[in-house]
Parts: C-alpha cells; sequence; structure tokens
C-alpha cells in the first residue's frame, strides 16, 4: 500500500486510514458530518494526491488528446481547464479526466483517477502513434484541494497568486508558502469553491506547504477532510465517481455528460455516441431523493410499482447538508422523469423514492 507525503500527518492528527485506489488513505479525522459541514460553511483540506498526473508534450500533443477524449481540447487557451472524458471503442467510458492547457498545442497535463493510472496511460500509449512526449509524473505530484467559501480568503496570505478572482476551471503558476513552481487551479470537486495546488514534492516541500496552510488556517476554522466526507460532497452535487456512477459499460450521454462529448471532432465512439443522441437511449441516469426512511447503497436493485427491475444505484448516502438520504442511479429513461416515483430495493424492502433535480443542495 503507497502513502502520500501526507500519510504521517493523518495519522497523528488521528484519522481514521483505511486502503484507497492503493493508496493509505484518510477516510475521516472528526466524523463525516462534521466535516461536510465545515467544507459547506468555511473551509476544508483534502489530500488528494493518490490522483495521477501525466504530461503530454509535443506538436502532436493536441491531436493525440483529440482523437483520445469527448471534449473539444483545441478550445483550450494557456491558463484554461476542461473536464472530459476517455471513450473506449465500445461507447463507454475508461476514465473521467481534466484536461490542463500549460502551453497552447504542445504541452497539456491531463488528471486522472487513482484507480486507473495504469489503465489511462496505457490507453493514451495504446494511440500515441504520433511521438507524442509521455511523462508520468504521478508519484512525484502533490495535490491538496483546499475547499470551501472562505478557502481563497485564508490562503490569501501565503502566495502571490491571486487566488480570490481565479476563474473556474483556470489555473496559474506561483510562489505559494514560499515554495517556487506550484499550480494553483480551480477547478472544485464539492461545489463549495475552492482551489487546488499541485507541486513537487522536494526539499520538504509538503510539509513546509501542509504546515503553512494549517498555520493561517487552523485559527480560522480550517478542517483536515478524508475521502468519506468528500464522496458526500461530491454527491451533493452530483458529480459522477467513477467506478461508481460512469464506467467501461456507460456512455457520457447516459451519464448526462452531453455536454462534454463534442462531435465537432474525430475521436473514439463517436458514431456511437451520434447514434444514441439521434435515436436516444434506454437507460438515463438520474438523481433521487428517499420518500420513505432508508439508505441507498450503490448496487440496490430500482423497481416500479410493480415490482419490476427497471435499473441500478450507483452511489448513495445520508446527506448532510440535507438531512434526506439521496442517490443516483441507472433508470430506464420512461422512468427519468423530475418527480417519478420509483422503488430502492433495500434488503427485504421496497422503499419510495422520487427522481429529484441535480445538484440537490
Amino acid at each position: 500500500m503507497k502513502n502520500t507525503a501526507f500519510t504521517n500527518k493523518h495519522i497523528a492528527l488521528g484519522a481514521k486510514m483505511a486502503e484507497f485506489a492503493g493508496y493509505n488513505m484518510p477516510i475521516s479525522y472528526t466524523g463525516i458530518n462534521d466535516e461536510h459541514a465545515a467544507v459547506r460553511k468555511n473551509a476544508g483540506v483534502f489530500d488528494v494526491s493518490h490522483m495521477g498526473e501525466f504530461i503530454l508534450k509535443g506538436e502532436n500533443a493536441l491531436a493525440l488528446i483529440q482523437k483520445i477524449t469527448s471534449n473539444d481540447a483545441a478550445k483550450l487557451k494557456n491558463g484554461h481547464a476542461q473536464y472530459s472524458c476517455f471513450p473506449n471503442d465500445n461507447g463507454g467510458i475508461v476514465d473521467d479526466l481534466l484536461v490542463y492547457c500549460i502551453e497552447e498545442n504542445k504541452v497539456y497535463m491531463l488528471v486522472v483517477n487513482a484507480s486507473n493510472i495504469e489503465k489511462d496511460w496505457n490507453w493514451i500509449k495504446k494511440h500515441n502513434t504520433g511521438n507524442v512526449e509521455m511523462h508520468n509524473i504521478s508519484d512525484k505530484t502533490c495535490l491538496l484541494a483546499i475547499q470551501g467559501p472562505n478557502a481563497t480568503k485564508i490562503l490569501e496570505p501565503l502566495t502571490e497568486i491571486d487566488v480570490l478572482n481565479l476563474k473556474y476551471y483556470t489555473f496559474t503558476k506561483g510562489t505559494f508558502a514560499g515554495v517556487e513552481n506550484v499550480l494553483v487551479s480551480a477547478t472544485g470537486y464539492t461545489g463549495a469553491g475552492g482551489v487546488e495546488i499541485y507541486f513537487e514534492d522536494i526539499n520538504d516541500n509538503a510539509v513546509k506547504i501542509w504546515d503553512a496552510i494549517f498555520e493561517a488556517g487552523g485559527p480560522k476554522g480550517l478542517k483536515p477532510i478524508g475521502l468519506g466526507a468528500r464522496d458526500t460532497l461530491r454527491l451533493e452535487m452530483g458529480f459522477c465517481l467513477y467506478g461508481n456512477d460512469i464506467d467501461d459499460s456507460t456512455s457520457p450521454i447516459e451519464a448526462g455528460l452531453g455536454w462534454i462529448t463534442k462531435f465537432s471532432k474525430e475521436f473514439n465512439s463517436k458514431a456511437i455516441f451520434e447514434k444514441q443522441k439521434a435515436e436516444g437511449i434506454e437507460k438515463k441516469l438520474v438523481g433521487f431523493e428517499m420518500i420513505d426512511k432508508g439508505i441507498p447503497r450503490q448496487g440496490y436493485e430500482i423497481k416500479d410499482k410493480e415490482g419490476n427491475t427497471i435499473g441500478i444505484v450507483t452511489s448513495g448516502t445520508q446527506s448532510p447538508s440535507l438531512g434526506k438520504a439521496i442517490g443516483m442511479g441507472y433508470v430506464r429513461k420512461s422512468f427519468a422523469g423530475l418527480d417519478s416515483e420509483i422503488l430502492i430495493q433495500v434488503r427485504e424492502k421496497q422503499l419510495k423514492a422520487k427522481v429529484a433535480k441535480i445538484p440537490f443542495a
């Protein structure tokens, strides 16, 4: 099991640790509900150094990205990022990712899910017929996400970067807590605002930055946050989690990700997605709220009033912000309308729920 540069910090803080994507990661510190509320109302720090980062360089770098991703990376200018996915050859999704434009047409950083680093690397390599220079910098890259409405106010004294006015899905590089060449972005996975900082762990940079953040933020209520609250926060926003809500068998059209599927270029599975868009889809990812008391979990069957199976739950939790159970799942399209009543099979019971608007919070 791998450690991040912050593992000893988590253990010293009494975090509940567990294996996640091959890493020893903090699941919670003071409790998921407490940490969730801290991010929604103030600010929290997530260690997400387990994520994967690849650098693609060269005159054919953009062409390779265009071929293997669904979104249109040609629209990216220096300092801009976009959400995208790697379609496979059969209309499914290899992974979802972020594409950062470091230098237009020449240098890009791709940020991928921790559990898919090797899979994604091999997928890109397989399609790299234009001699694009590829660098897997995952193991030497630290990534902290400082999220919440007060996150940038807390960080402002630590950097020359104008973090208060960093626009959504943009990034810049500068000095942070005395450490040079730190990339600061505003992409977010919580819907609560804030930034992410990427840096190389040399000369004890990780310790310097972690300590500086908590020296500045501790008196202002900044808290370390585990992966448990990260999941409840993203689910309240209706953000997909790879392996739950999207995978190799689900298409971006079915997952409500048509907005990152641009048909103005050639890419893997384009013809399949065009057909789905033109002829319609059989299943659709929806959000739902529980009416009856009970918590939906991944893999629970979704039924109609007659007890017929019409879909499956992909994510579910008790929403700390809403005080009710929520979930996401694929259902037959005829049951995907807002407020449609569905039933969730929770052990021996079929509990009432209704299709709800995303984001929930």
